[in-house]
Formats: C-alpha cells, structure tokens, sequence
C-alpha cells in the first residue's frame, strides 16, 4: 500500500524563491528588453500615425487616430496627388522592386554561402590534405579583418568586370566561403559520428557521395542556422550595395530608403512614410527569429562547445 500511494503521489513545483540576486537579474533583463523594443515600437507608432499628427503626437505612447495611409503610400496604393493630399512630402520609392531585389540579393548569397561553406568545412574536418591547418587558420583570422579593408579593391575588381550596377557585382564579394560559416560547419561535422562515414566507405561510396547523402541530411539544424544568420545580415546590408547598386533598377531596401530619406521636395524627410517602409522592412527578419531563435541559439552553443 505504501510503494502504491508513493508511485502516485506527484509532488508539487517548488514556488519559486526570489532572492535579491534574481530579482536584480530579471531587472537587467526587463531593462534590456526594453532598450530593445522601444526603437521597434517607436518605427511602428510613427508609421501609424498620420503625418500631419506627427508632432502632436510625439509625446504619446500610443497614436491617437491610427491609420494605414503611410503603408498604402509606401506601397505605390495611392497616386502622388493622393499622397500629398494625405501629408506626403513628395518623395517616391519603388519599395516592391526594392523589395524584391534585397530577396533576390539575400537568396543568392544565402545558397551561395551555404552550399561553398559546407563543401569547404567538410574537407577541413574530414579530408587530410597538405596545409589543412594554416589554411583553416587563414579561413578562421579572416574574421580579424574588417569588412572596409576590402571594399576598394573589390571596388575596383567589380569596375574592371563591367558589373557596376548589376546584381552579380553586387552579389560576388559575399557568395563563396565566409570565415564563420566554415569554422561553425566544421565544429558540427567533426561531431558527426565517424562509423556511419567509414561504412559508407567500405561499401564503395566516394566521398562526395557520403557528404551529400549522409552528412547534409544530419546537418540541417546547422545549416539553417547559418542560413539564418546570413539572411539577417545580407538583408540588411548597406554600404557595398549602396556603392555598387545604386541605380534604381538595382536597389535594394537599406538603399532605397536612403533614397526616400534623402528626397526632400516639401523641405523635410517624410518620415511617417519612412517608418512605415521600414517597419514593412523589418518584417522578415523578425519572423525569422520568431520561427528559429531557439534553434539559432541551441545550434551555437552545441557547435561552440565543441
């Protein structure tokens, strides 16, 4: 009778204690939570708020009379009568073509970067070549070196092919190996099991076979997370397209609303419609991060322990 009534006795969850140390913990994390989402949630206000309410409002924490006029605006939803008459400044912005072009910029680097870093962190953990390890070290200090080491003479390279305001020009400074990418690959395929591989070997598989049919598939966590990674940063990269791409046709969205903060007829940014484009702009990388934050996180401290 007593193991029946202990094997159904389910205890109760300890109430959590709050101590001063946890107490000042959640406080440093409400505050950096804050300092976080208050930008985010000023980009929205603004974007909801009618642009002649703008300065009357700007004491507010939430928008008295919201509206979605901005985001027809920034969309090419209303003519450019109409969009003065509802307080534009006149600016214009493709903001669907510059929508597309960042997809396809990010898309490109994204499959470029994945497949070119996969291959390459697979040789460096598996295969044994001369000078594996001063080239895995070259590959692991390029991430010492600052981007804008390299933007005049990839500048320079890119005027010389003739890809100046193309999509290739834009794309080819980010599309084969990254030093991240290979080392973070790498921790994780050194972490595969070497007996699956070796069996594989012994029935006649070559190599490309065992990394395409057995390592990729094992892999998928990893390689999403550095798709992840990718995309968020490709996404919102300015400098290199804003230098190579800055013709209209070519823009991307970072260049593009420089363009439309830049256009000033009426003496002054439009800014409500400015917050909307970027608000509209922030949207995929938040649901990125709602979608595979958590396994962004887990697969970084998995590779990184290693």
């Amino acid at each position: 009778m007593n193991r029946i009534a202990t094997a159904g006795f389910v205890p109760r969850r300890r109430a959590l204690k709050l101590t001063p140390g946890r107490v000042l913990a959640w406080a440093a994390l409400a505050v950096m939570l804050a300092t976080t989402l208050t930008p985010l949630w000023i980009v929205l206000k603004t974007a909801l708020t009618h642009s002649d309410d703008l300065y009357l409002q700007s004491t507010q924490l939430l928008p008295g009379n919201p509206t979605l006029v901005n985001f027809k605006r920034v969309l090419g939803l209303l003519s450019a009568d109409e969009s003065l008459a509802e307080g534009g400044s006149g600016a214009n912005i493709d903001f669907l073509r510059a929508l597309g072009n960042s997809m396809l910029f990010t898309s490109i680097i994204v499959v470029m970067q994945i497949t070119c870093g996969a291959m390459a962190a697979y040789a460096f953990a598996r295969l044994r070549f001369p000078g594996r390890r001063l080239l895995f070290g070259l590959f692991v200090g390029s991430m010492m070196v600052p981007t804008v080491v390299t933007f005049i003479p990839n500048f320079i390279l890119m005027k010389q092919l003739g890809w100046l305001n193309t999509m290739p020009g834009m794309v080819a400074p980010f599309c084969l190996m990254q030093g991240f990418s290979v080392f973070f690959l790498r921790q994780f395929f050194l972490s595969i099991p070497r007996d699956l591989e070796e069996a594989a070997l012994l029935d006649g598989a070559t190599h490309l076979y065992i990394f395409v049919r057995i390592v990729l598939p094992l892999s998928l966590t990893p390689l999403a997370t550095i798709a992840v990674l990718t995309g968020i940063n490709m996404w919102n990269e300015f400098f290199w397209p804003y230098l190579v791409g800055k013709d209209e046709l070519h823009q991307v969205i970072p260049v593009a609303l420089q363009a439309f903060k830049s256009q000033t007829p009426q003496g002054q940014p439009d800014w409500t419609g400015l917050m909307a484009a970027t608000a509209i702009s922030i949207l995929p990388t938040i649901v990125l991060l709602l979608a595979l934050g958590r396994r962004v996180v887990e697969s970084v401290q998995f590779s990184g322990g290693k």
